[in-house]
């Protein structure tokens, strides 16, 4: 069952209302008790991480936030702003807001993304990281493949379309999901507009990025994992990823010294966080930190 949590929201430095769930976690937690904050993916939303703050919020306060564009995060005004570099800026504007100085992220994909920039601009902030399926370096397939599906408005009648949807076009990296879970994952990435139909719960504009020709190499993030270092870091890759390599995985393990990884088996991009593989090593690794 899902842990209660406060609805609550934060403004951008352009002046957009974010949204944020907050976990406030046990009365009785210990005063040294890092938060945790949890990044989502690019298309996503904070519904992804519902069951994992649950069980994170028996010991620890957590923050999920809506990134600018998606869930119940208003859209940007100007699609340039969807960018890693302006949704760090607004996560440091929520970490100025709450008072807090130091934390342990646990990002999916884009969210890794975004710990790791921010690591980078802000040395020692992060106590530890979880970096779920994403590195330093991104297999071309995977973004390719991306850029079939997002900005692509589609809407459904029913749950039941949207999650035959999904299952047509995310089975290979989800092969033992039954319907029962696509439509779980729907009810996700999904919400009810107002028509009535079902459709991404996110701005089509964060596509733009994409097209942009001056986007099409990515900036060198070796140096940004390596920040990294001041503290421990897990590295979660589904085994069927097209987005984070075996390779890329072993030079992550090389350049840091108190790096983890699990490989979460016959699971694409991204882990739901739900595996039991994954819930036990993001415990650990909560633990380790602080």
């Amino acid at each position: 069952m899902e842990t209660p949590h406060k609805d609550r929201f934060w403004t951008s430095q352009d002046g957009l209302k974010l949204y944020f769930r907050d976990y406030e976690g046990p009365a009785d937690q210990p005063s040294d008790a890092l938060p945790i904050i949890c990044l989502h993916g690019l298309t996503r939303n904070s519904r992804d991480f519902a069951e994992l703050a649950s069980q994170l919020s028996t010991r620890h306060r957590v923050l999920v936030p809506d990134v600018r564009g998606r869930g119940l995060s208003e859209h940007a005004k100007d699609w340039q702003t969807y960018s890693p570099i302006h949704y760090v800026a607004d996560l440091q504007a929520l970490l100025a807001q709450e008072g807090i100085e130091r934390f342990i992220a646990i990002g999916t994909s884009m969210g890794g993304l975004m710990t790791m920039i921010l690591s980078a601009m802000k040395p020692g902030i992060i106590a530890g990281a979880v970096l779920n399926d994403i590195g330093p370096e991104i297999d071309p397939a995977g973004i390719e493949r991306i850029k079939t599906y997002v900005g692509h408005q589609r809407s459904f009648p029913t749950w039941l379309d949207a999650a035959r949807f999904l299952q047509e076009g995310g089975s290979a990296s989800f092969p033992d999901y039954d319907i029962n879970d696509w439509i779980v994952m729907a009810k996700r990435a999904m919400a009810v507009g107002q028509n009535g139909r079902i459709g991404f719960d996110y701005d089509m504009a964060i596509a733009e990025p994409f097209k942009q020709p001056e986007n099409a190499a990515p900036p060198n993030l070796w140096p940004m994992y390596e920040s990294l270092k001041s503290g421990p870091v897990l590295v979660l890759k589904g085994e069927l990823s097209d987005l984070l390599t075996a390779e890329t995985l072993a030079k992550m393990a090389d350049r840091h010294p108190d790096m983890t990884s699990v490989v979460v088996p016959n699971v694409g991009h991204a882990p739901m966080l739900t595996e039991a593989e994954s819930l036990a090593a993001i415990d650990d690794l909560v633990a380790r930190a602080g």
